[in-house]
């Protein structure tokens, strides 16, 4: 699973040196995160129409038929099996019509037994950013006001993350990873329709990915700063 990813150091016109796409002019501006979590915003690439443009979404997925509050929603969906995607009920529609592409530097995992749990910031050793693989959906949810009586509705786009089998840097982790999509996969995972996509999700190569061991203040997602990703010495912690 990924429960935790990081985004820093990239302009939109450096991911621009991969994707063609547009930034509507009421998209926020491009910041450092250094502690992504599930019910957080933060941009996808996804098409709408013919046009690539990049979006903001909630990270965790409200499939589209979803329509009371999401304080009454009981089922995680911040990943999703990528060999069970096409058949889930949260996912089966997005898995069919709607790919998205999330930008990140990098993410997290933790390691060890219950209560002793040592996190890792997890990257890419040639590449300063890539994607995961996603799935984007839009759903019309109800609000009630404080005092319970009035209801409103409110559109809201959200994303979850694809997951795979790990490679063999990430089996000593963890027991899944996230899909990470090679430059030259990005248009055609975002294109549903293309039989190939289902092909790109499978574990990245070990070899081209490192781990390092980080202070766990990252565990709260309150936590912010670029000291979260800086490597801690585990020597005296043995």
């Amino acid at each position: 699973m990924c429960g935790r990813y990081f985004s820093h150091g990239v302009s939109w016109e450096e991911y621009r040196s991969s994707l063609d796409f547009q930034v509507p002019p009421d998209m926020p501006d491009l910041r450092p995160a250094y502690n992504i979590a599930p019910t957080q915003t933060a941009p996808i690439f996804r098409y709408e129409g013919d046009k690539l443009v990049a979006a903001p979404a909630m990270w965790g997925l409200v499939p589209h038929w979803w329509k009371k509050p999401l304080s009454e929603k009981r089922f995680s969906t911040f990943n999703a099996r990528s060999e069970k995607g096409a058949s889930a009920a949260s996912f089966r529609t997005a898995f069919k019509k709607r790919h998205c592409l999330i930008p990140a530097s990098g993410f997290y995992e933790w390691k060890g037994p219950k209560g002793q749990k040592q996190p890792y910031a997890i990257g890419l050793q040639n590449r300063r950013w890539f994607c995961f693989a996603g799935l984007w959906d839009r759903a019309t949810i109800e609000e009630h006001s404080v005092d319970g009586e009035t209801v409103e509705e409110r559109v809201i786009d959200s994303f979850t993350i694809l997951t795979t089998a790990p490679n063999d840097m990430m089996k000593d982790i963890h027991n899944r990873m996230p899909v990470i999509l090679n430059p030259g996969d990005y248009k055609v995972w975002l294109e549903p329709e293309n039989d190939n996509g289902t092909a790109l999700l499978k574990p990245f190569p070990g070899d081209l990915m490192h781990a390092w061991p980080v202070g766990k203040a990252v565990g709260n997602s309150r936590n912010q700063g670029r000291e979260l990703i800086a490597e801690i010495d585990m020597s005296s912690r043995l």
